[in-house]
């Protein structure tokens, strides 16, 4: 019965005008005032955050702040590809014929995932993490290689919570939910960065829009409030990190795993 009673308040409160509102309050100038509660609330380490929390002046601007240089160092090592984000590894594993298995108890189509996408066939066996970010963490996405751009597209849709009660509960919450989703390729073939709204994300940005290349770590977008990455290597491309497992905490910058034609012979 609660589960009901929770999967139906949050059909009501996915609806993007709902999320638009609460939006808007973020970028207001009243909503600095919830900026000291929120961090004690969420517990969220000030000393890496760049400016001093007075000088933010909305939530929001904090939400979205930047680091202190050297707070995130890369995994220096060639041929390996970094997490773009301080998240929560939900998922990791091969895609299996398209499908993604297994994410909270449900399947995933990289079809509905991307859209339909012509580049779906490129990633129908490739391998696949699922990030979350939880309100306490950073909220910026950088670059997980050095590489072009060769696709963006920006997907409509709702805003459906992204946590552990929304990835069980809600149906497809992955592929009904609004994305931003960047092709990228690089040195040993392209991944795809599929960026996740979540319920109160009124957006989700590119740093800079007009950007066609980042060096591995550039900053690359972010999330106003908590959601989700989908990170995608090409077919037969990469290989994980042997100690990473689902349920563990990565840093941006941390290492994920290493392309397969980078491996030491």
């Amino acid at each position: 019965m609660a589960a009901t009673w929770m999967k139906w308040m949050t059909e009501l409160s996915s609806r993007k005008w709902l999320s638009r509102l609460i939006g808007k309050f973020s970028h207001s100038g009243v909503s600095r005032a919830m900026i000291p509660l929120f961090a004690k609330s969420y517990g969220i380490p000030l000393h890496e955050a760049e400016k001093e929390l007075r000088e933010y002046r909305t939530l929001n601007e904090f939400f979205t702040r930047k680091l202190k240089p050297g707070m995130r160092p890369l995994h220096a090592e060639p041929g390996v590809m970094i997490s773009p984000v301080d998240a929560l590894i939900t998922f990791m594993g091969e895609v299996q014929s398209g499908t993604i298995l297994n994410v909270k108890g449900q399947d995933y189509s990289l079809e509905a995932l991307l859209a339909g996408s012509p580049r779906v066939e490129l990633y129908k066996h490739g391998y696949a993490f699922v990030l979350y970010l939880s309100p306490t963490d950073y909220h910026r996405i950088h670059a997980p290689v050095t590489g072009k751009k060769l696709e963006s597209e920006h997907i409509q849709g709702r805003v459906y919570p992204v946590n552990d009660f929304g990835m069980r509960h809600m149906k497809k919450v992955l592929c009904r939910n609004e994305r931003l989703i960047t092709y990228i390729s690089h040195e040993y073939g392209e991944i795809a960065l599929v960026k996740v709204g979540a319920m109160n994300v009124s957006s989700i940005q590119y740093t800079d829009p007009s950007a066609k290349s980042w060096e591995q770590g550039d900053d690359l977008a972010y999330f106003e409030f908590g959601s989700t990455v989908v990170l995608l290597t090409q077919n037969g491309t990469f290989t994980p990190w042997p100690e990473l497992a689902p349920g563990q905490k990565v840093r941006m910058g941390e290492a994920l795993g290493r392309f397969n034609s980078a491996n030491p012979s």
